[in-house]
């Protein structure tokens, strides 16, 4: 099936069905499950931020279950090295045991779905590494560089808690990720459900409902889905309004933000409106479609100064000021 012959029902019945697959073990996190979602079918990364014991990793390793892809899993740590992400070569017996050849060994890098936990446990040698995979879908070991295998995201976690033997993660490195999606708290009845589904003799685990192909598929459909020039406009001038020189800037952002986003700001949003848009069964894209996905695409590309981080400022509040100041506009 091309992207030609896939309809938009056609997609949107496949995305249910993920979203279907992954729900009957997560409880709640809705909007955490649709974001990580547009991500992969974006093939773009997604940085899943909240304290431990919500379900990120649980989550994360659901959507593999649900999806027929290669899944592989780094647990970050300080001593961490390069070569335990991307591989190294390895010398070998040649047949006929006179010599010894040199044959790489993949990392767990190698994969279509690659987990990382707790990413900003890492050392910045470390997270440099994963960086080349990231940026440029290839990883280069003793000067020879290997391609990997597309669809090709990293779905990473991070604990906002904790401080000591942890490397916040370089602004570029930020910026490779499509979406930073903050998991938060449940509900008293979503908790109920969690307790219920994890403290009985029984455990639920997601089918394989898709596969790597229908993905490719279905995140050639979103790019070749057409967006209005006003929205378009929109989307570039909600970017530039994140920067505090701009004339359009609003106050807030004047006055608490330091430097704006990226124009992988507006890529991801515009990418993200276009899937969201699909996942309703829709082929046009709206200024909705925009702000359902501004803060995800937007909170962790703006650097808020002294003054915004004494004042308690959070990045969300500046894009919810920014969606009315520019909608406005």
């Amino acid at each position: 099936m091309s992207s030609a012959q896939m309809s938009t029902e056609q997609f949107s019945q496949h995305a249910r069905a993920i979203e279907a697959e992954v729900k009957r073990v997560i409880v709640g996190q809705d909007s955490v499950v649709r974001s990580v979602l547009i991500c992969i079918l974006a093939a773009r990364h997604a940085l899943l931020e909240g304290v431990p014991g919500l379900g990120k990793t649980m989550l994360i390793r659901t959507m593999s279950d649900a999806l027929d892809l290669k899944f592989s899993r780094i647990q970050f740590t300080p001593d961490m090295q390069p070569a335990d992400i991307t591989g190294t070569d390895v010398l070998e017996d040649s047949e006929d045991g006179r010599t010894k050849v040199r044959r790489f060994q993949p990392g767990p890098v190698f994969a279509n779905l690659l987990l990382a936990d707790e990413i900003n446990r890492a050392t910045p040698k470390t997270q440099s590494a994963l960086l080349e995979a990231m940026a440029e879908k290839t990883v280069t070991v003793a000067n020879r560089t290997y391609h990997l295998e597309a669809p090709f995201f990293v779905l990473a976690t991070q604990n906002p808690l904790e401080m000591e033997g942890t490397y916040p993660l370089p602004e570029a490195q930020l910026d490779r990720f499509m979406f930073k999606v903050n998991v938060t708290f449940p509900s008293v009845d979503e908790l109920v459900g969690i307790l219920n589904r994890t403290t009985g003799g029984e455990t639920t685990s997601a089918r394989k409902v898709a596969n790597g192909q229908q993905v490719l598929e279905m995140g050639r459909l979103a790019l070749n889905t057409p967006v209005a020039s006003h929205v378009t406009d929109y989307a570039a001038r909600l970017v530039i309004a994140t920067h505090p020189d701009s004339p359009g800037a609003p106050d807030i952002v004047k006055r608490y933000v330091r430097y704006g986003a990226s124009p992988r700001g507006a890529q991801s949003l515009i990418l993200g409106a276009k899937i969201n848009a699909l996942l309703d069964g829709r082929f046009n894209v709206s200024f909705e479609d925009i702000a359902a996905v501004a803060a995800d695409a937007l909170r962790h590309r703006l650097l808020l100064n002294f003054e915004g981080a004494a004042e308690g400022i959070t990045t969300e509040s500046v894009v919810n000021e920014l969606l009315k100041a520019t909608r406005t506009a």
